[in-house]
């Protein structure tokens, strides 16, 4: 993400040299250049330590390479079911990816997922019955609240393990990696039905966050080249 706004300040044929310590990102740079129409000049790995240069801008496409691509139906939607701190990871990790490649994404909360949309302070009571009450009171209140892990989990202590891990390796807090969805342009509905079920207004959700059903998710998936389920 960072790679991608510096380069959106930059002017065609100006070069961008990143240093990082995820020796992943030497694979990664290479797709994302390629996928935004950048060109990777130089990489290589010196002690853990990935040296890239990027130009932005690349010679070798051509336009009628551009107007295909213009016309594509390129988006990414991502479907979030689950409120296991490791799957919300993921589908927020690989929305972010998405947006760095200037993709368009749109994540459709369900279920479980509608957890991630909480606002964590809410006192929200409404006008619940008693098993909405209940959903409210035993679901967890925002993307920083998520206490399990879909595998390994030992009484939530899996998550705490993880958490630590994650603070440790310098890997961005999940409700960092929603705060940059938010910042960038990502589309975030919340499936209306699984609200109703589940007893969650609209008053409890984060800003940012529009509502709809299935019709708006297969609306965003029909303009979409990749739909995932996690």
């Amino acid at each position: 993400m960072k790679t991608y706004k510096k380069i959106e300040e930059l002017e065609n044929g100006d070069l961008l040299k990143i240093l990082s310590s995820d020796t992943g990102f030497a694979k990664d740079v290479k797709t994302w250049a390629e996928k935004t129409n950048n060109l990777v000049v130089d990489i290589t790995i010196d002690k853990g330590t990935v040296n890239a240069t990027l130009q932005k801008g690349n010679s070798k496409i051509t336009k009628k390479d551009n107007k295909l691509a213009d016309i594509s139906k390129d988006n990414k939607t991502i479907v979030v079911f689950s409120n296991d701190l490791d799957k919300a990871m993921a589908s927020f990790i690989i929305a972010n990816g998405a947006l760095a490649m200037g993709k368009k994404v749109t994540l459709f909360f369900t279920f479980w997922g509608l957890s991630l949309l909480r606002k964590e302070n809410s006192n929200y009571k409404g006008n619940k019955n008693f098993m909405e009450k209940m959903f409210s009171k035993m679901l967890p209140k925002g993307a920083n609240k998520l206490n399990s892990l879909s595998k390994m989990n030992m009484s939530g202590l899996g998550a705490v393990a993880m958490k630590k891990v994650m603070k440790d390796k310098n890997v961005e807090s999940i409700n960092f990696l929603l705060e940059s969805l938010i910042e960038n342009g990502a589309k975030l509905i919340a499936c209306t039905m699984s609200m109703d079920v589940m007893g969650i207004s609209e008053e409890e959700l984060i800003d940012g966050v529009e509502l709809g059903g299935v019709g708006a998710y297969l609306g965003e998936a029909e303009d979409s080249n990749l739909n995932l389920f996690i």
